[in-house]
């Protein structure tokens, strides 16, 4: 393998709308091309992976986003290697996580830049009546969840920092487990419900707190969150509680909490049924609730043993007092976006969509975002594609059959061909509401970016101590990182 230098150009920095040009280079990419990174939490080196059906080359990155070396190596058979899946780290070197369709064939490349090796190594790996969940990288180890089929057992696939492979398997017998209705079953039956347009069966969503979470991913009803020594899976298949499931990723053991929703009758007062929706977002070690009909809503912050720590309502005639935005609208019929004027509207309105909330700290106090959100009606828009990012939608009835997902980038994407209605509330560590006006995102600024540059391609985003964004200009052909700060 020859060694490939990378010809690195600095531009000149400037700012605009608190935006930074931290790098660029001159690259030819070819079409059929994937790109994501990872980030070395102990010196924030970052290297970024650009694939394409031939080579895949690894860039990295100083903790100026500056480019130290680059690999090339060929890429793993695509015929039998289609999926880009995670990685882990070793010594501050990454290694490569690759699979086949069924996740039967496990690929690793180890990119070792100190000596300009990449060391590869195969996993046959045996899944016995499991369906793939999800995939994530923590504690320098990349881990595969799955679920046995008509069980309730839940199975870890590991592969540590040296390339060991060790299989965990995790009971929840005793767990409460119901399906739509209240229907009692098992957990293979609570994640296999078919929650389509919205949600696949055998859906996971994984949700990462440190990102703006958009309302497209947050109103999913099966959620996973992701620390450093747990694995937190929310369940709100029905209105009266959140099925809160806790697996220690230290002693391969789990637990279960029930929280409780508050009560809104079911039936109105003419003895008609009332439609109620519910859903929740798990942070901080707690638990913010949302639960609401046409003419009743409820905020609800809880810790795991479910003590309230806070709670707002309103009603269909009453102001939202804890609100720190407009009522907006977008999407739907009438296109573009629109203030609604009432809570009516609002409660109405979000009620016959998919309910849900998302939570971003802006320094110590927490942004929650309320609201409901339709289907996507129709393939992610034409930005996305090309570069190796599956939409929303697809991802949602692709099962286990997907890739590397990079879900802070797919929330620009997130609101394309849907209805969503939603409002913005800023509360401090103890659940207060604080007033005043809402500053602008790091978020927000990259989005105006995209508005005025749509002709990229390639995309990637991550953070550390800012959000930094890579992208391919397809106008001067270089691979471009900026930084935006909220």
């Amino acid at each position: 393998m020859k060694k490939t230098i990378l010809f690195f150009l600095f531009l000149t920095t400037y700012y605009s709308f608190s935006q930074e040009i931290i790098s660029s280079t001159p690259v030819e990419l070819k079409k059929n091309r994937d790109v994501f990174q990872t980030v070395n939490d102990n010196n924030n080196k970052v290297t970024l992976f650009v694939s394409d059906k031939v080579k895949v080359k690894a860039i990295q990155l100083d903790h100026k986003m500056q480019v130290e070396d680059s690999i090339s190596v060929e890429r793993p058979n695509p015929r039998t290697y289609d999926l880009m899946i995670g990685y882990n780290l070793s010594n501050d070197h990454t290694r490569l996580f690759w699979a086949s369709d069924d996740f039967t064939d496990i690929y690793a490349q180890l990119f070792d830049f100190s000596t300009r090796k990449v060391v590869t190594q195969q996993y046959p790996l045996v899944l016995k009546d499991e369906k793939v969940l999800q995939q994530f990288s923590e504690n320098d180890n990349f881990y595969i969840l799955t679920v046995v089929k008509k069980s309730n057992l839940f199975k870890l696939h590991i592969f540590d920092k040296n390339g060991v492979y060790q299989e965990r398997t995790i009971s929840l017998d005793g767990f409460h487990f119901f399906k739509l209705n209240y229907v009692k079953s098992n957990l293979y039956g609570v994640l296999d419900e078919n929650l389509l347009p919205f949600e696949g069966p055998m859906t996971l969503q994984y949700i990462n707190t440190d990102n703006p979470t958009s309302l497209a991913d947050s109103s999913k009803r099966r959620k996973c969150y992701f620390d450093k020594k747990q694995l937190v899976i929310t369940i709100d298949l029905n209105t009266d509680f959140t099925q809160v499931i806790l697996i220690d990723l230290e002693k391969f053991t789990a637990s279960e909490k029930i929280i409780k929703s508050n009560s809104i009758s079911k039936m109105s007062s003419s003895g008609f049924p009332v439609k109620i929706s519910s859903n929740s977002f798990f942070i901080d070690n707690k638990l913010y609730q949302v639960k609401t009909s046409s003419d009743q809503f409820y905020f609800t912050i809880n810790d795991l043993e479910g003590n309230v720590i806070k709670e707002y309502s309103t009603t269909s005639d009453s102001p939202i007092e804890f609100k720190n935005s407009d009522i907006h609208q977008e999407g739907g019929g009438f296109g573009g976006s629109r203030t609604l004027e009432t809570s009516s509207q609002f409660l109405r309105k979000i009620n016959n969509l998919h309910t849900g909330l998302s939570c971003y700290h802006v320094g110590e106090n927490t942004l929650v975002t309320f609201g409901g959100i339709s289907a996507q009606q129709q393939a992610v828009s034409p930005m996305f594609m090309g570069g190796g990012f599956v939409g929303v939608a697809a991802s949602a009835f692709a099962g286990a059959a997907i890739g590397y997902y990079n879900s802070t980038l797919n929330n620009f994407n997130s609101y394309a061909n849907r209805k969503v209605v939603k409002i913005d509330g800023l509360f401090d560590k103890d659940g207060n509401h604080i007033t005043g006006d809402l500053q602008p995102l790091a978020f927000d600024k990259i989005r105006t970016f995209f508005d005025k540059n749509n002709d990229v391609s390639s995309q990637t985003l991550f953070k550390i101590d800012a959000y930094y964004l890579g992208y391919y200009d397809n106008n001067s052909k270089e691979y471009i990182i900026r930084q935006f700060i909220d």
